[in-house]
């Protein structure tokens, strides 16, 4: 997304340069001349999850248990997911148990988190005064203690950072303690130590849940602003942890309120629907049954989308409806655990896996409903047509609706093109942009490999806040060169070389900038030069996080520094070396995820130049 204006344009990109002075970029002679540095050797990190049997499904090892029957399904109490659970105290006298399992912290890593669900049922009926205890350890380090005062109706989940103790071998343990009368019983379930980090990320075999594969049918109103259906959702667990739970993305949500909602959700099949989070953005829905590895599922459910007022990726401009994000999509659950981010108006917070999607959209006949995918229409009910999108490997599914006027063309190298306007936007105007994108996606294609999605379609609105927007195979735009070649290199920098959109939104933005530089033939020269940190903390690989509280600073830092890093790194290694750096980097995560980690390793192996040095000039973390 290039937004204003908070994310400059052609205009602003122009300005930038223009503060170049003296070169500061590091060219191949100067990297020669600097002390060599060795490579850092720290130890890998294979991102995983190290408890056995946390969630107490296949008997009692590896645990041990000062008593037999501490780990049960019996009478009295649930679990918390599957049927077993671990049930210290509860007998209402003085009493002791204790639970352990030692662990094993891989080496490398610099993230591990210590989870499990705690429920406390107890007869005391102070509230003042602690009789009864349960103490969670890791090695000889207490991180926390727990009473009858905890009570609670249902589970909590408990986290705790145990980092620190990478590399070693330790044991976690419970230790509950009960006083001579009023039992208070400690219900331990589903313990998890998650780890990532380090010098290599999560891979993508750890992402789950894997393979998505979305039926969608909906049906317009009138005026394409309201939609109503169905949509299912099949899915497998990838990883080796259990999948006890999925969550769905309700993104646009952000729109409206929790109390009117423009997505809404309901009549869930195959699972349980449980509580809205994060403003209303993610759902948890509750499967039946774990799913163990390479297990699949499907789930259903009834949906709704209003479209709200406003010239947005999410929004209606007059007689004309956009419709990006609006369909439920599943989020990620990787190393870190679940990716629940918020949604960001600066940027974006998009973080999904390559699915499959067919949608079928039933909407009045003077309706345009241009679509991701590949769409055929077939007539439906009296004056109705039902556009049927197709597309797999897609990591969203996006659409519009209006009485656009519709231009199309074929790229040289075979790519359909058709470019949708609103009224307003002259046919000049629209046939520049069909130019434009036949020539944008040839030039990214001979770079970055052969464009996957079949047709590409993009609706031109001048009234956007924003520069545009992108999609797979969508895009919306205002009538610029420089923004249309910018989302049209998305396809490749979030849509096949996919990302953590949040966390990392360098990984797209800043690549794509590039990739429009190289496209509209500007080399980059001396931009370097013009870069000025606000403060240390500042860095082109900071998340959303840090760039919503730095909102002014976001295009300058990631698009405008990130894209001068690249063209840096380009003058290091060379031309030849940096355009198959790229092209083989793109191939080799092609419908996969990149990080921070990954494209600097290979990098690395790209030259005998050490880059320590770069990554640190330039404030490459990661």
């Amino acid at each position: 997304m290039r937004s204003t204006p908070h994310k400059a344009l052609a205009a602003s990109l122009s300005a930038f340069a223009a503060l170049a002075a003296a070169a500061l970029s590091i060219t191949p002679a100067a990297a020669a001349a600097a002390p060599q540095q060795a490579p850092s050797r720290a130890a890998a990190c294979t991102p995983g999850q190290v408890v056995a049997n946390g969630g107490f499904e296949t008997g009692t090892s590896p645990w041990s248990q000062s008593q037999t029957g501490l780990i049960t399904n019996r009478a009295g109490q649930a679990a918390h997911g599957g049927s077993s659970f671990a049930w210290l105290n509860g007998v209402g006298r003085t009493h002791t148990d204790t639970l352990s399992q030692s662990v094993t912290v891989p080496a490398g890593c610099s993230s591990a988190t210590l989870t499990f669900w705690l429920h406390v049922d107890t007869a005391e009926t102070t509230t003042s005064t602690t009789y009864d205890k349960l103490t969670a350890k890791i090695g000889s380090t207490t991180l926390a203690t727990y009473s009858n005062l905890d009570k609670n109706t249902g589970y909590a989940q408990k986290s705790f950072d145990v980092s620190a103790f990478a590399g070693q071998t330790v044991t976690v343990a419970f230790s509950g303690t009960e006083d001579s009368s009023l039992q208070t019983s400690f219900v331990v379930d589903d313990v998890a130590l998650d780890t990532s980090g380090g010098t290599t990320p999560p891979g993508d075999p750890t992402r789950t849940p894997t393979a998505p594969s979305y039926t969608v049918s909906l049906s317009s109103n009138a005026s394409g602003t309201v939609w109503t259906g169905h949509e299912s959702a099949s899915f497998t667990n990838a990883s080796p942890t259990p999948l006890s739970e999925v969550y769905l993305r309700l993104w646009d949500n952000y729109h409206g309120t929790c109390s009117a909602m423009p997505i809404t959700v309901g009549n869930v099949t195959g699972g349980t629907a449980g509580a809205l989070s994060v403003a209303c953005t993610a759902l948890k829905i509750d499967l039946p049954t774990p799913l163990t590895q390479g297990q699949s599922a499907t789930i259903g459910f009834d949906l709704g989308i209003t479209v709200p007022s406003g010239a947005d990726r999410f929004g209606y401009d007059g007689a004309f409806s956009m419709l990006g994000n609006a369909l439920p999509v599943l989020a990620v659950r990787d190393g870190a655990g679940w990716h629940l981010d918020p949604y960001t108006n600066n940027g974006e917070s998009f973080y999904s896996l390559a699915s499959d999607f067919r949608v079928a959209l039933d909407h009045p006949s003077g309706l345009l409903v241009p679509a991701t995918g590949a769409s055929v229409d077939t007539p439906g009910s009296s004056g109705r047509t039902v556009t049927t999108a197709t597309a797999t490997k897609v990591r969203d599914f996006a659409w519009a609706a209006g009485p656009f006027s519709k231009i199309s063309g074929t790229s040289a190298a075979g790519t359909p093109i058709n470019i949708y306007s609103v009224s307003g936007i002259g046919s000049a105007d629209a046939q520049s942009m069909l130019t434009t994108a036949k020539s944008a996606v040839d030039a990214h294609s001979a770079r970055f490999g052969a464009y996957p999605y079949g047709e590409l379609d993009a609706v031109i609105d001048n009234n956007y806040w924003f520069g545009g927007m992108e999609y797979p195979g969508f895009v919306l735009d205002l009538v610029s060169t420089t923004a249309l070649t910018h989302e049209i290199g998305h396809q490749w920098w979030y849509g096949i070389v996919g990302d953590d959109e949040y966390t990392s939104p360098w990984l797209d933005e800043a690549f794509t900038d590039y990739a429009t530089d190289l496209a509209l033939n500007k080399t980059g020269a001396n931009c370097w030069s013009g870069v000025s940190w606000a403060s240390s903390a500042e860095k082109i690989t900071n998340s959303m996080g840090y760039w919503d509280a730095h909102s002014s600073r976001y295009s300058t830092v990631v698009y405008g520094y990130g894209k001068c890093a690249l063209h840096d790194l380009r003058r290091v290694l060379g031309d030849t070396v940096m355009a198959k750096l790229l092209k083989d980097y793109a191939t080799s995560h092609w419908y996969g995820v990149s990080t921070t980690a990954e494209f600097k390793a290979a990098a690395q192996a790209a030259t005998t130049t050490d880059l320590t040095s770069f990554w640190t000039q330039h404030r490459i973390d990661g």
